[in-house]
């Protein structure tokens, strides 16, 4: 499912009413008939339900009046708050807000003397509110009164239909600024907005609907084609089904470089993860002296042994090993539990501008680079990192805080700056690609916040390249499969016990439904 930001979707209205003579009077009517339909659906009927409806002076506002008006004709009644004076209220809105004052309707504003207490009285009879306050040009905080009326709704407890996005929720970065409504479901129009699927806005967005209200197919359909919602449908349609004939090597050879003394065991995640993804065969290369206790590990890994410093950390003499062991390899998983001694550091400096075939970097690979002014932008291959915020920071050269504020951004940035794939990882972990294409995940849950969860996710986007997906395609893939695999781990185990080892033992569960998916759309029936 594409995502579009605020312009986007201002661009595709303005061409629907310019181009294709929709008025915008109707694109609104079908809008307003949406909200009414999803409080109805959430209400279980409307017959002597009472709903507050709170507006704002534009679009959004109006698409509350004809919600309103809907729900009268359904047999609900309506109580309509206004944030703002009449007369400021133009264009659609006020056609829909005549529309409604003709009906012999009353409303409420909210800045007048005594409306908050109003407000809060009608919200303790109400069995359910709708939030057309703002729009998608929102920005800031929500302040006065408005401020006090999103507060009051919030405390009220009452199921909310949001109106396209929640109040005080900005439509491009799903960034809160101040008081923000907590929608029960939020009905958005013709393509969902990137802040709905960004945190915290999925806090505040409850369910989310996307309605259909007769925006031409044509717009819609060419919006945003390099910005994604990574769901299983999309996911599933990039792989095809593996051929009767096939063998091993068609599935590609994944050498996997790291381990030292103390975290042998990120190492191992990542080696086993890449087979449990597909992967036609593994190498595990591992300081000389842990070679023994990765092999015990690993009954189907094969595993090398490298040069190792005295503290057991693999030295910078083990580059001509490694280049030896990349011949015929389809990809280089660096990184997990590699440590951070200078040896270490030098060496995987060197790896990632001299390597010749696709690498995916993570953990330790990446701290190499801190305070280098990130990645290097010249090398020999293609190259994915999965930075958590903190190595985001580290390479960027920015506080957390700044990371997690603008997370699709940073990415956005950091994959142009990198020349590189860039999966930032967290909740709704965002994945970038260096020609401007974006992902952000769907799957997951709190649970996969645990040690060796990202040394997994490395595996999977290796595997993934191994057997011929893209660079972009294989992480944003991955990223789906490995929360999906969480996910599924977490209905066994429950969030709070989850461990890494769990999420790799469900990833050919979460494999095989995007295998079902995809012989579902392909027609095929698994019946010799």
């Amino acid at each position: 499912m594409r995502l579009v930001t605020a312009r986007e979707m201002r661009e595709i209205d303005r061409r629907a009413m310019e181009e294709y003579a929709i008025p915008g009077v109707v694109l609104m009517e079908n809008a307003g008939r949406s909200v009414a339909d999803a409080v109805e659906r959430l209400l279980g009927g409307l017959g002597g339900k009472r709903v507050v409806v709170l507006c704002g002076k534009g679009n959004n506002g109006g698409d509350g009046f004809v919600a309103a008006r809907h729900l009268l004709q359904r047999g609900a009644t309506p109580k309509v708050f206004l944030s703002c004076a009449p007369e400021e209220i133009t264009g659609d809105a006020a056609v829909n807000f005549t529309i409604w004052q003709r009906l012999g309707q009353e409303y409420f504003q909210l800045a007048t003397s005594g409306s908050l207490q109003l407000l809060k009285i009608a919200l303790l009879q109400a069995d359910a509110v709708v939030d057309a306050l703002y729009g998608t040009g929102f920005r800031g905080k929500a302040t006065g009164q408005v401020g006090r009326a999103i507060e009051a709704v919030n405390a009220a407890g009452k199921p909310v239909v949001a109106v396209d996005l929640p109040s005080g929720l900005e439509a491009d970065t799903g960034r809160v600024n101040g008081p923000c409504i907590r929608a029960t479901v939020t009905v958005t129009f013709g393509l969902p907005k990137i802040g709905l699927v960004l945190d915290p806005g999925v806090e505040y967005r409850g369910k989310l609907v996307v309605a259909d209200i007769s925006l031409p197919r044509v717009l819609t359909d060419e919006a945003a084609p390099d910005r994604y919602l990574l769901t299983s449908e999309l996911v599933s349609s990039w792989f095809a089904p593996r051929p009767a004939t096939a063998h091993k090597g068609d599935f590609g050879h994944v050498l996997v470089v790291g381990g030292s003394r103390g975290m042998i065991g990120a190492a191992c995640l990542t080696a086993q993860a890449a087979l449990r993804t597909g992967a036609g065969l593994v190498t595990l290369a591992v300081p000389r002296s842990l070679q023994d206790v990765a092999a015990g590990k690993l009954t189907e890994v094969m595993t090398a042994g490298l040069p190792e410093t005295p503290e057991g950390a693999l030295s910078r003499e083990a580059l001509p090993v490694v280049a030896a062991l990349l011949k015929k390899k389809a990809v280089l998983a660096l990184g997990p539990g590699l440590g951070q001694h200078p040896e270490t550091v030098a060496l995987v400096q060197e790896l990632v501008r001299a390597a010749v075939c696709p690498l995916v970097v993570d953990a330790d690979g990446l701290n190499a680079f801190a305070g280098e002014g990130g990645l290097p932008a010249e090398r020999a291959a293609p190259l994915v990192v999965t930075p958590h915020p903190g190595e985001m920071g580290r390479l960027a050269g920015k506080r957390v805080a700044e990371v997690e504020t603008d997370r699709v951004g940073c990415a956005a940035a950091a994959a142009r700056e990198w020349q590189a794939v860039v999966v930032l990882k967290g909740a709704r972990t965002v994945v970038a690609s260096p020609d401007g294409y974006l992902g952000i995940n769907t799957t997951g849950n709190p649970g996969m916040a645990t040690g060796g969860s990202g040394d997994v996710l490395t595996g999977v986007v290796a595997a993934l390249i191994a057997q011929g997906l893209d660079p972009f395609r294989a992480a944003a893939a991955a990223v789906h499969l490995h929360g999906r695999a969480g996910d599924l781990a977490a209905g066994e185990t429950g969030e709070m016990g989850l461990t890494a080892g769990d999420i790799c033992r469900f990833l050919p569960a979460a494999c095989r439904e995007i295998e079902r998916r995809r012989e579902v759309v392909n027609g095929v029936s698994g019946l010799g």
